[in-house]
């Protein structure tokens, strides 16, 4: 398999799953704001849209979504148990709760709060939706370890995203279960490796950058 990956993107939560699930994987950066892999080569014929994640199957296929990607990697690796099983109650849970971070938080929420081109009022309109989709996360968390009966690339996923509170003004004091999870779950040791290398490729990135302006 091939991760076409940014550092500390949303492709974070795919490189967890590949660690959780001791998977050999090959990484390749995507600067994407230039949309070129680190080769210089041109990134869009891999994903027209120009982001990431995109995952090369060992079957060759090219997976371009999260809610795709994620419960591919579960199924290649059933012994990770990162997914319950096809056509299960628990499966369509799954699948709601990988909904619900892409769509509800990752889009909803947080995209608009880390881009620096968004306008005032579209800032001040997302403010107004955190509490309620914090409110229901925090609900659900005062009552369990993961968001299912065990860790899954649910949770891969929502541990991806909630790291970008800390960079998007978005204080997860006020849902202290939500930030007990965020705070357990990154000492988690495949996350923490996972965070700790993206972490560090994220400074090289920046640093290329200001020298490229310099």
């Amino acid at each position: 398999m091939e991760l076409y990956f940014s550092p500390l993107a949303c492709s974070l939560a795919t490189r967890i799953a590949l660690y959780e699930a001791n998977a050999d994987a090959r990484f390749i950066e995507v600067d994407t704001k230039s949309k070129q892999l680190r080769d210089g080569s041109d990134f869009y014929p891999i994903n027209p849209l120009g982001q990431v994640p995109v995952l090369r199957t060992n079957e060759g296929w090219l997976l371009r979504e999260n809610t795709a990607i994620l419960p591919y990697v579960a199924d290649a690796f059933p012994a990770a148990r990162l997914a319950p099983a096809a056509g299960t109650a628990e499966r369509a849970k799954l699948q709601e709760w990988l909904g619900f971070i892409g769509t509800e938080l990752h889009k909803g929420v947080f995209v608009p709060l880390l881009d620096p081109l968004a306008p005032a009022d579209v800032r001040a309109y997302t403010q107004k939706k955190i509490a309620l989709r914090l409110d229901m996360l925090e609900r659900h968390l005062g009552e369990r370890e993961f968001l299912l009966d065990h860790f899954t690339v649910a949770d891969a996923y929502l541990v991806t995203v909630l790291n970008w509170a800390q960079y998007s003004g978005v204080d997860l004091a006020g849902w202290p279960s939500v930030e007990a999870y965020y705070r357990r779950t990154v000492h988690r040791p495949p996350v923490a490796r996972a965070l700790a290398e993206e972490q560090a490729l994220y400074r090289e990135e920046q640093a290329r950058r200001h020298a490229q302006v310099a």
